[in-house]
């Protein structure tokens, strides 16, 4: 049984320091993937548990600014990765003055069609650093998708939207193409929401029962009169006066665009119908001067029978 064991560590041994491949003049064996691997796998762990803290940090004291811990969280580690790495090749030998090697290593991967994964990866960094996209901000892409951001990875950003669906978009997507931030500085946004009323209505009784409807609706900013509620008359339609109600809203609201939009439509319809005012539909008047080569009278016996012809 010893001579067995010697011989099975006799070969484990061997098969740990003979050389696979050499990286510039540096033998590569497979005890030294190992290191490698220990190494960055150590980096794991330690990027997990920091990660993890500022998490705690950030539950435990509501008031510290999430993107920024987010930040610094993806900042280190990429930084611990890339140390884990550094320590891993130097177990095995790699001269690390000797980039030429490495940058040609990198260049044949690209090469080979790393290019987005390169690219995708670098524009992580950039939003990351820049800030213009945070954990938390609601957007809306240039392809209509709107949601919010919930974790910016190496490849790609997960957006979640109000039906609870993730959506990952590669980041050189939020680097190349148009992206529309509805919470990067201030978080307070306008909307319009259009309505009408019959013509003959009391301009000043729709205000006031729409000024009324806004205020019922959760969503609506109160509390600062440069920023309270209006009703705009808009334009002269072909059915009806056009109006439109123009509200700021809270940062919930802003965050739920459909949500608020059919909201209000629900709130100015209950107050419209209570103080009596009218919702028009559209009418149309139709007038036949030929049917089938026929014409006058005749045409009009055929639509309307036994209605009496028009003086």
């Amino acid at each position: 049984m010893p001579d067995a064991l010697a011989s099975l560590w006799s070969t484990i041994t061997s098969a740990l320091v003979s050389p696979l491949f050499t990286v510039g003049e540096t033998p590569v064996t497979t005890g030294g993937l190992l290191r490698v691997g220990l190494a960055i796998g150590v980096a794991l762990v330690v990027s997990r548990t920091v990660r993890a803290g500022l998490v705690r940090v950030a539950d435990r004291w509501p008031a510290a600014h999430r993107p920024t811990l987010f930040t610094l969280g993806r900042v280190l580690h990429y930084t611990l990765i890339t140390a884990g790495l550094a320590v891993g090749l130097s177990t095995i030998g790699v001269d690390f003055t000797n980039l030429a090697v490495l940058l040609g290593a990198l260049g044949i991967g690209v090469g080979f069609g790393l290019q987005d994964t390169v690219a995708n990866f670098l524009a992580g960094v950039l939003i990351l650093f820049e800030r213009h996209l945070r954990v938390g901000d609601f957007i809306e892409l240039e392809s209509g998708v709107t949601g919010e951001v919930r974790e910016i990875r190496m490849r790609a950003t997960r957006i979640v939207t109000n039906d609870n669906i993730d959506i990952l978009v590669p980041n050189s997507e939020f680097v190349r193409g148009r992206v529309v931030n509805w919470t990067l500085d201030e978080a307070d946004r306008r909307v319009h929401v259009p309505f009408g009323v019959a013509y003959g209505s009391d301009k000043e009784q729709v205000r006031a029962a729409v000024l009324e409807a806004a205020n019922r609706v959760p969503y609506t900013l109160l509390g600062r009169p440069h920023r309270a509620p209006q009703v705009w008359l808009v334009r002269f339609g072909d059915s009806s006066l056009d109006f439109e109600l123009v509200v700021w809203l809270t940062l919930e609201g802003v965050k739920r665009p459909y949500l608020v939009q059919a909201a209000y439509l629900w709130e100015i319809h209950t107050a419209l119908e209570q103080h009596g005012i009218e919702i028009p539909f559209p009418q149309r008047d139709l007038h036949v001067r030929s049917l089938f080569g026929l014409a006058g009278e005749t045409a009009q016996a055929i639509v309307a029978p036994g209605k009496p012809a028009a003086p």
